[in-house]
Formats: structure tokens, sequence, C-alpha cells
């Protein structure tokens, strides 16, 4: 076998990238039915600051990807660090309090409050009371 020149290296990266491209459109979420989602059916995920419970996730009739899952986050912490994304985020805060995180600042928000977040804004979220804040995430659109 030859060795792996530049030049050759050079032609293999644009190929690397169309294969993961085409890897990512072939996965296809499956399309959402109607069906009722009582929270004692979910299942919970843990991990250290959170308990996170998935609820949907799949394609509307039309194509478009939708994630809805809630999340319990543990008093004083935050789920991860500030980011940015291409889809679309809408925050619903059920109990306690969230501080959202903007490029622009900080809001408070409490129970019944909610926040929507547009394509590649810089977010995060924290808890800043004592008490476990619970709130849902509804993302929209591709990653």
């Amino acid at each position: 076998m030859k060795p792996l020149t530049r030049r050759m290296f050079a032609f293999l990266i644009p190929s690397l990238a169309a294969a993961q491209k085409a890897s990512k459109t072939t996965r296809t979420p499956a399309m959402l039915r109607t069906k009722a989602y009582p929270f004692e059916t979910l299942k919970m995920r843990q991990a250290e600051n959170t308990k996170t419970w998935p609820i949907l996730n799949g394609n509307t009739h039309t194509g478009v990807p939708l994630d809805l899952h809630e999340t319990e986050l543990a008093a004083g912490a935050a789920p991860h660090p500030p980011h940015r994304h291409a889809h679309e985020e809408m925050l619903f805060v059920r109990e306690g309090e969230v501080e959202l995180i903007l490029a622009g600042g900080t809001t408070r928000l409490g129970s019944g409050s909610c926040a929507y977040l547009a394509s590649n804004d810089l977010h995060g979220y924290r808890n800043p009371g004592n008490v476990p804040a619970k709130y849902f995430v509804f993302a929209i659109g591709n990653e």
C-alpha cells in the first residue's frame, strides 16, 4: 500500500465531509403520530445536575423535526455552559426559577414563564433558587 501523500489527503477531506453529511441526512426520525404522553410512562435519564424525561422526538407530517423534554434542574446548578445551535427552542418554566442567560444579559423566569430562543443565539440556563426548577424545552428544526 502506498503511503498517504498530502495531495491524496487533500482529496480525502471533502469525501469524508460528504459521507458524514449523507449519513446525517439518511437518519430520519420517525414521523410523529397522534399520541398521549402520561408522565408516569416516561423514562427518566439522570445526569449530574439534572433529571430529564424525553417526551417526543420526531418529524411532523410536513417534515419539521420536533423534540420535547422536561428537565428538573438542581438548585444552584446549570445543565451545561451557554451554547448555540441551528435549531430553535422554546423554554417553559413549570416550577421554581430559571435564570435565562442570553448574549445581552440574564433574565429570571418564574413558574408559568416562557422564552423563545432563535437559531444560533447564545443562550444557557441556570437555577438561581434553593429548590429544584422544572421546565420544558421544545426544540424545533434540525441541529
